[in-house]
């Protein structure tokens, strides 16, 4: 997973002087996270998988698909203790 800082710091030199102070919070649609394929990594991910992240990601996008945001409730539905 890439947590696309480089993008962050983009958005706040963009802003200038009237930049937006406190916590901004990047999504995948903002292009604020993401994933990386490289020489460690990508001979183990198929043409298939990388379909179904893909579009996974373009619905996430797109709004169809909501990913739960922890920092809301402090809870993960997928987990039970």
């Amino acid at each position: 997973m890439l947590k696309r800082v480089d993008v962050a710091v983009y958005n706040a030199f963009k802003e200038g002087e009237n930049m937006t102070t406190g916590v901004n919070v990047l999504d995948l649609k903002s292009d604020g996270v993401g994933y990386a394929l490289d020489d460690n990594n990508a001979a183990l991910v198929t043409p298939d998988m990388a379909d179904v992240v893909n579009a996974a990601a373009g619905q996430i996008k797109a709004g169809e698909l909501v990913v739960h945001d922890y920092m809301a409730d402090d809870s993960c539905p997928a987990v039970s203790f």
